[in-house]
Formats: C-alpha cells, sequence, structure tokens
C-alpha cells in the first residue's frame, strides 16, 4: 500500500517544471559565480569582485562580512548544493515522473527554508552591512519564486487554498514591490545623490 495519496501522485504541471527550471538554473549560476568571487577574494584580499559596481551595489563588501559565511563555509556553497538540487527535480517533474507526497514535502522544506534564509540574509543586508550584492538579490528572487511556485502546485492538489495558485504571480510580484520598497528607503540618501 503506498503512503501517497492519489492526489499526490497525478503529475505536476509542466509550467511547475518549467518554473522550479529557470528558478534552478539562475540561481546555480548566480550561487556558482559567488563562489569564484569569493575564492578569488580568499586568495587576493585587493581583488574586486565583478559584482562590486558602487558602494551601495558591492558583493565585495557583502563577501567579507561574517554574515557571508553564516555556518562557517562561504554561503554560495549552499546555494550551488540547493539549486542543483532544485533543478535536478525540475527535470524529474518535465519527465512527467508521478512524485509522491513526501516528495513534495521535501521540496516545500527545503524551499521554505531556503526563503527563510533569503529574509535574513535582506534583512543583514539592508539593515546590518547596508550594501547590496547583485548576484544575492538575484538568488532571493528565484528562492522565493521557486518555494510560491510548490506552494501553487499544492493548491491544485487541494492541499492549500485554490487562490495560492491562481494568484501565485501576483504573490511573487508583491514580495519583489515590498523588497524594492524596503530597499529604496533604506537607500533613499544615496538614491537621491544619482538624480
Amino acid at each position: 500500500m503506498s503512503d501517497a495519496s492519489p492526489q499526490s501522485e497525478k503529475r505536476a504541471s509542466p509550467t511547475t517544471g518549467w518554473v522550479l527550471l529557470v528558478c534552478g538554473w539562475i540561481g546555480l549560476s548566480a550561487a556558482f559565480v559567488l563562489l569564484v568571487e569569493k575564492i578569488r577574494l580568499v586568495a587576493d584580499p585587493a581583488y574586486v569582485p565583478s559584482c562590486s559596481i558602487s558602494p551601495l551595489l558591492s558583493c565585495g563588501s557583502v563577501m567579507s562580512t561574517p554574515q557571508a559565511e553564516l555556518l562557517g563555509f562561504p554561503n554560495p556553497i549552499l546555494g550551488v548544493a540547493g539549486f542543483a538540487a532544485l533543478v535536478t527535480v525540475a527535470v524529474t517533474v518535465l519527465s512527467g515522473a508521478r512524485l509522491p507526497s513526501w516528495y513534495w514535502g521535501g521540496l516545500t522544506v527545503g524551499t521554505g527554508l531556503g526563503t527563510v534564509f533569503v529574509h535574513w540574509l535582506i534583512f543583514q543586508s539592508l539593515y546590518r552591512i547596508g550594501a547590496l550584492c547583485p548576484y544575492c538579490m538575484v538568488v532571493w528572487v528565484v528562492t522565493v519564486t521557486a518555494l510560491v511556485a510548490v506552494l501553487a502546485r499544492w493548491s491544485r492538489t487541494g492541499a492549500l487554498p485554490r487562490w495560492v495558485g491562481t494568484y501565485a504571480s501576483s504573490l511573487v510580484v508583491a514580495w519583489a514591490l515590498v523588497v524594492a520598497g524596503l530597499i529604496a528607503v533604506r537607500f533613499w540618501d544615496y538614491w537621491v545623490t544619482l538624480v
């Protein structure tokens, strides 16, 4: 007897697979570049990362903080591993595999933990470090988008309210607007100098 309900074994929408694949590839690329930049910075403390564009948009400023190595190693290692797993899940979904509910539960926990971590990093970047890493911001967006895609999939099985799937794109856009608003307010003095 299978522990998965008939609902959980339905094939996921190809849209879910494509969203996860795009998020996974973009996130993996950004995390990989961040890891390479971190290695170069460790090898040569005078190195200026390619994503250090201005005093505000500066990966170097972010990479040199304790927050960039929360677990004692560079955070991009978590990104490389997590996004590689997401790409694998996406390919599995796009192959038409029927995945059991525990698999989707694990993906929900993984993307959920990633989203919690991303929000901690957002807070640290805005209110403790005072600088933004462009590649990190890409990771923020794709992590939240992946979580919303997984939650939208749950809504189609009836495990979550239907509106989660119906308004999935709107939820991501609303989140991005809130974060953009926080960035605008936090660094308003800097933005004014550019005008």
